[in-house]
């Protein structure tokens, strides 16, 4: 019955095109954390990290759906600070924007550096799965927070909202293992990923501090970035095909 009326009704299937197109928009900077993070893995251990993050984000926003009520609680003010009222969500992207930060900052550094942790089998890479997977859980409870905060209004029915995150949540897989599979084969995307990460630490930062970035600004550089990255992968490739 709640199927035909889906069907049914142009609003509730407007909403939910309209709403997924948003998660699967949002999901983007999960999945570049997830793909950078997940390379300092062996490849085994990379794709299980992966299928993990993935997993618990989904978790996390079906989660936040079904406690909605709560999770609106998130946006009334706490405290003041001159003259801003601070919400639990600001604190937690504020939080959230402050780790993006000092993550990518670390892992620039290492790749300046040329310090690589750990080889496979390795006591040390053990500790790092571990701790990566615990990083993504972290990181994954701030943007499915920002998600469906986002999201609240877009449509009537908590049911909608779960179909919706369901479906980005299956683009978001397909995507993130291509993502870290072009990273891991071009290893000089790595450091422009981790540039992403600086920015979106900073739009995380500045919106926990009540000045709200437009997103679109931020996946417009990102895009444009990503495509010139491209461009000269495709150079490199086919210099390194001429006869010398």
């Amino acid at each position: 019955m709640i199927v035909i009326e889906w069907i049914t009704d142009p609003a509730i299937l407007a909403s939910l095109v309209t709403l997924t197109a948003m998660e699967i928009v949002l999901g983007i900077d999960n999945i570049v954390f997830i793909s950078v993070i997940v390379g300092r893995l062996p490849p085994e251990q990379s794709k299980r990290a992966r299928q993990i993050g993935l997993a618990l984000a989904l978790v996390f926003r079906v989660v936040f759906l079904l406690a909605l009520f709560w999770l609106i609680g998130l946006t009334e003010p706490v405290f003041e600070i001159f003259g801003h009222g601070v919400s639990w969500r600001d604190i937690v992207l504020f939080a959230g924007g402050l780790f993006l930060i000092a993550k990518g900052t670390h892992e620039i550094h290492k790749d300046v550096e040329g310090n690589h942790e750990g080889a496979a089998g390795s006591p040390k890479a053990a500790v790092s799965f571990n701790a990566i997977i615990a990083q993504i859980i972290l990181i994954d409870i701030v943007f499915s927070v920002d998600s469906i905060v986002t999201a609240i209004g877009m449509a009537e029915f908590v049911s909608v909202m779960i179909v919706a995150v369901v479906i980005a949540m299956g683009v978001m897989y397909v995507a993130a293992g291509v993502v870290s599979g072009f990273i891991q084969r071009h290893p000089t995307t790595r450091m422009l990923a981790l540039a992403f990460l600086l920015m979106i630490g900073f739009a995380l930062v500045a919106d926990g501090a009540g000045f709200h970035v437009p997103r679109g600004y931020l996946y417009t550089a990102m895009a444009f970035s990503a495509a010139v990255e491209f461009l000269n992968v495709l150079a490199r490739r086919n210099r390194s095909k001429r006869p010398a």
